[in-house]
């Protein structure tokens, strides 16, 4: 294992500052004020704060990764008379369908396809096809693709059919400007390691209060039990009810500080949008081009068809990249061969142009 760090150009973990990872040279007691009121309690608060300016919401954090949360909010919100339509056009959405499956949740598929943004009329005629539904889930930043899902259209749908919204905003919050609130969202799920440029060790959902409170003894889990977590937490002043992982929630309360000092979510939605239009035009001049149509893309992470050479090869590409200091990542889109560059992170301007510099060296196949 090689000690060199490597700039990492993924959905996430990500690169961090070096300040983040300094935040975890310290360790801490789970049941000391110290760290459940001045870190956890601060940080709950610091949540809803960047979700919404208007009350009602509260926070719960829940160890492990964005995926723990998405099958905690499925198995703890959706009662047994309940339905989910689970609008999916990725990896992400699949994962959703499976877990629904697999807990027993009663959920409709609406399956659109990977690259094909969900169509907000399809979504109507499904809720007025079946009255049993009483939730909507989607994801608002599919990485599969990049794709950015147009979760404000959902949201009209959920207020008009009278259906709570959950939304899996893994790879958007605190990168990509949103208000639950003005979303109509009663769960937003999201993790660590993402937009907020933590590490990874826990994910976080942004609830409705008097939706979370409605769920005690709904859920089909005892570990993955979002509002006995919750109610653990409100009670104890930020305990957890396992263990709590320490040095992850000391980097996040760092990664917190970083965002307000770069001005926010819109200065950071601003620098990874630059990021990626400048990651496009130049990848584009190299002679690559986008699995997707521009104006369906995310600041997050762009997929790009593989090159058509005969002695192209992902693996080599990718170890002539690493191999510069550079990790992209592989494709994940079943009916095309393609790979992701994301640019979320600690990434900058200089990154990127250093990025298409090693880009342009590694294309072995043109040499």
């Amino acid at each position: 294992m090689t000690s060199r760090n490597y700039l990492l150009l993924t959905p996430g973990p990500l690169t961090t500052s070096r300040t983040v990872k300094e935040a975890m040279l310290f360790d801490s007691c789970t049941w000391d004020d110290d760290y459940n009121l001045g870190v956890v309690q601060a940080l709950r608060q610091q949540l809803v704060a960047l979700a919404t300016p208007l009350p009602g919401y509260t926070s719960v954090l829940l160890q492990g990764s964005g995926s723990y949360a998405v099958e905690a909010v499925l198995g703890s919100v959706i009662g047994q008379q309940g339905k989910v339509l689970i609008v999916s056009n990725g990896a992400y959405g699949a994962r959703m369908i499976e877990m629904a499956a697999l807990m027993g949740v009663a959920h409709h598929a609406y399956d659109c396809g990977e690259v094909t943004r969900p169509d907000a009329q399809a979504i109507e005629t499904l809720l007025r096809q079946d009255s049993a539904i009483t939730h909507i889930a989607m994801v608002h930043c599919e990485t599969t693709t990049g794709m950015l899902n147009p979760i404000a259209d959902v949201a009209e749908l959920a207020r008009r059919y009278q259906k709570q919204y959950i939304v899996d905003a893994m790879s958007s919050f605190g990168g990509i400007p949103l208000d639950v609130a003005a979303l109509n969202i009663d769960f937003l799920i999201s993790s660590a390691n993402k937009c907020i440029q933590g590490v990874p060790g826990f994910a976080f959902v942004i609830a409705r209060q008097s939706a979370l409170e409605a769920c005690k003894g709904r859920s089909r889990s005892l570990s993955l039990d979002l509002y006995a977590q919750w109610r653990c937490m409100e009670d104890n002043h930020g305990k957890w009810r396992f263990t709590s992982p320490t040095h992850t929630v000391l980097a996040f309360a760092q990664a917190l500080k970083e965002l307000a000092d770069e001005g926010g979510v819109a200065a950071r939605y601003q620098r990874y949008s630059n990021n990626q239009r400048r990651l496009v035009a130049g990848m584009r001049a190299l002679g690559f081009q986008p699995l997707l149509e521009d104006a369906l893309h995310s600041p997050i992470i762009t997929a790009f068809y593989s090159p058509q050479a005969p002695q192209y090869r992902f693996n080599t590409f990718y170890q002539h990249l690493k191999d510069q200091g550079f990790v992209i990542y592989p494709g994940k889109v079943s009916q095309s061969d393609c790979f992701r560059i994301g640019n979320i992170g600690e990434v900058y301007d200089a990154d990127i142009t250093a990025l298409l510099t090693a880009i342009e060296r590694a294309m072995y196949w043109k040499q």
